[in-house]
């Protein structure tokens, strides 16, 4: 079974971000770029299949610049087998991405996609749903436990009233929790033979995929700074405050 990884190169989740100062998007020269943390997961659970006998390659894919390929070499360091990268300069929206994943998912034959539930950037949680109904495939979301035997996967997700396991015939799009996993560290040795490792590029515009932007983001601004808290000695003062002063009731 082959086993599809999508990962995103993303600011590092410790960089503070700070809008551009003309507002058409956040500031990212000179910034600390890494994997998205929720695919670090993603690519841990692929890697532990293949460990456990259930997965027979990883594949890590990756849509974006050329410096997408430093975000697959650390997935290749952490156990993926090879890599792919689907070059293009566009600005890439979650229903591209998904589009570019599909036509590699058909070229490979992956029969399991392991998606992080979300980008920390644009936080869009859509690239993992948006793919499954590409490729009609059943699909689970925000997986805490995954399990694979027989043909079927088995998935524990995280939902609002506890959690739900739900049964999936192979082929399908599963995207990873926080609590699926713990990432390993890519150790020097790994990231040394991850170097040897192949890695192919394709060219966005030769799979015939349309990846324009649907959306257009009109400024990206910090938010209003929140003004301190007060001490009120009795509630009519309170009362007064919220009335007179804040305009609120």
């Amino acid at each position: 079974m082959k086993v599809l990884v999508p990962v995103k190169r993303v600011a590092d989740y410790n960089v503070k971000v700070r809008p551009k100062s003309d507002g058409s998007g956040v500031e990212l020269a000179n910034v600390k770029m890494s994997m998205n943390p929720f695919d670090e997961i993603a690519v841990e659970e692929a890697v532990r299949l293949k460990e456990a006998g259930v997965a027979s390659e990883v594949i890590a894919v990756s849509c974006g610049i050329a410096a997408c390929q430093e975000t697959l070499r650390t997935a290749l360091a952490m156990g993926a087998d090879r890599a792919i990268l689907v070059e293009t300069d566009a600005e890439l929206q979650s229903l591209a991405v998904a589009k570019l994943l599909k036509v590699v998912a058909d070229k490979e034959g992956a029969q399991l996609v392991i998606c992080g539930k979300q980008a920390i950037d644009d936080d869009a949680n859509q690239t993992a749903q948006m793919l499954a109904a590409l490729l009609d495939w059943g699909q689970a979301t925000y997986a805490s436990k995954l399990s694979v035997a027989d043909g079927t996967i088995e998935v524990t997700r995280e939902v609002d009233g506890g959690l739900e396991t739900l049964a999936l015939a192979l082929p399908a799009v599963v995207s990873a929790d926080l609590r699926l996993n713990e990432p390993r560290y890519a150790t020097l040795p790994n990231i040394m033979k991850a170097k040897k490792k192949p890695l192919d590029t394709l060219k966005a515009a030769e799979l015939g995929v349309d990846v324009a932007p649907r959306v257009a983001t009109l400024s990206v601004y910090t938010p209003p700074e929140r003004k301190g808290g007060i001490k009120v000695g009795s509630v009519a003062e309170l009362v007064h405050k919220l009335k007179d002063d804040t305009r609120v009731l």
